[in-house]
């Protein structure tokens, strides 16, 4: 029986999957990319703090706008960026996108004043936007919808270990420099055009498809033919599936109002880069096993497991004013991480055909992006000293979703359409 347009095929447009299909050349290549792309970000981000407010003299106003502004860029571009990746292939999306992550870094070492900063970040965050959804389109084209939780667990692993090496690598220089931040700024400059270079073997089927498609255009000087398959409506599924993600995403603020929180508990500055480290850590450590798991269990009960531990990480922290155990939960919290990223873009993945790849990661990554900027802004104006009222909230609606997920999953499908509608 023919699938429905939009659904998932049983063979990925792209590699064989034989033999271990999930572990593809493009996943390899993408997975160091991204590993040493998150090195130079994450070694940015536990010091860009401390860089805009006290060396350039900015107000704390002033780094909440440059993040919730960069972000919300990232977020509005990335279902644009999916969209085009179907057309035109995801090649040069990706090598634009880390291309405007590595000046943006550059730029911020460049800095001597806060816009500078704002405009550099604002940069980055569109080649995230940009490179994103392509990215993530590009390693399920090789991969079948049974196999995704592992290679897309495996891609988070290595990209989060790079989260791991940053802030420590951060840490050993800015100890060893006497507490100075601007080499840092220029060494997080290095892994970043390393991770530019990289992209260059990555191999792109449809990007090969697309120039054969214009040339033959040329030649009889007709207009570029569009693949009717990538002018198909998402599954009603799929739509589901996000909105209902997008819905948790408005309490999910960002990790750096967390790192406030442990400072209020009475972490110092280096207890809470290393905390951070540790947390990365974890997540990176179970971010395959959870992605594997998915492939032989239902995607959304794993999603529910990662949301209880949401809400443990959430609620607890609001609670304690014990450093010990605030550095246990929040290792308990990056299992939330490892148990929902890579799933849920398997989960997206798999809910749509392969000519819809890049628009579904574009979607699901871009309204839960936004919803996340939200979520900063609305817990922001709530957080009033230690936070505990934003975080008591968040995790509250959290331990809700985790319910509803296990119980009702918004992908179940009765027994006998199994056939026409993919897990």
């Amino acid at each position: 029986m023919a699938n429905p347009p939009g659904t998932e095929t049983p063979e990925p447009s792209g590699e064989s999957p034989t033999g271990r299909a999930w572990l593809t050349r493009n996943l390899l290549v993408l997975s160091v990319v991204s590993f040493l792309q998150d090195t130079a970000s994450e070694l940015l981000y536990p010091i860009l703090p401390t860089f805009i407010t006290v060396v350039l003299g900015a107000p704390v106003a002033v780094l909440g706008t440059i993040e919730g502004l960069a972000d919300g860029i990232s977020a509005i571009v990335s279902p644009f960026a999916g969209r085009a990746a179907d057309r035109i292939g995801r090649k040069p999306l990706i090598t634009a996108g880390y291309g405007l992550a590595a000046i943006g870094k550059l730029l911020i070492a460049l800095a001597t004043a806060w816009p500078t900063v704002l405009v550099a970040r604002c940069i980055d965050r569109f080649g995230k936007g940009l490179r994103g959804s392509p990215r993530d389109a590009l390693i399920a084209d090789g991969v079948i919808a049974a196999q995704r939780g592992k290679a897309f667990g495996f891609h988070r692993a290595m990209d989060t270990s790079g989260a791991v090496v940053g802030p420590l690598i951060g840490l050993a220089v800015y100890e060893a420099l006497d507490h100075q931040i601007r080499p840092l700024l220029w060494i997080a400059v290095i892994p970043a055009v390393l991770s530019v270079a990289l992209v260059a073997l990555v191999r792109d089927p449809r990007r090969d498809r697309a120039k054969l498609r214009t040339q033959a255009a040329a030649e009889t000087r007709q207009s570029v033919p569009i693949d009717p398959a990538t002018l198909a409506p998402l599954p009603t599924t799929f739509r589901r599936v996000v909105a209902l993600l997008t819905v948790f995403s408005l309490v999910n603020f960002p990790d750096a109002l967390l790192l406030l929180r442990l400072h209020s508990i009475g972490f110092s500055v280096a207890l809470t880069i290393l905390a951070y480290a540790t947390y990365n850590v974890v997540y990176a450590a179970f971010s395959y096993p959870a992605g594997a798991l998915s492939d032989r269990l239902s995607r959304s009960r794993i999603y529910a497991v990662g949301l209880a531990f949401f809400s443990l990480g959430y609620i607890g922290l609001a609670l304690t004013r014990s450093t010990s155990l605030a550095w246990v939960i929040l290792c308990a919290y990056g299992m939330f991480a490892a148990c929902t990223d890579g799933v849920g873009k398997a989960w997206a993945s798999s809910l749509v055909g392969p000519a819809l790849q890049g628009r579904a990661q574009g979607i699901y990554q871009g309204f839960t992006g936004m919803a996340i900027v939200i979520a900063g802004v609305w817990a922001g104006l709530m957080w009033h000293g230690s936070g505990v009222v934003p975080l008591l909230i968040s995790g509250t609606v959290a331990g809700s979703f985790a319910l509803f997920l296990w119980i009702a999953p918004p992908d179940r499908v009765r027994a006998d359409s199994l056939l026409t509608h993919p897990r």
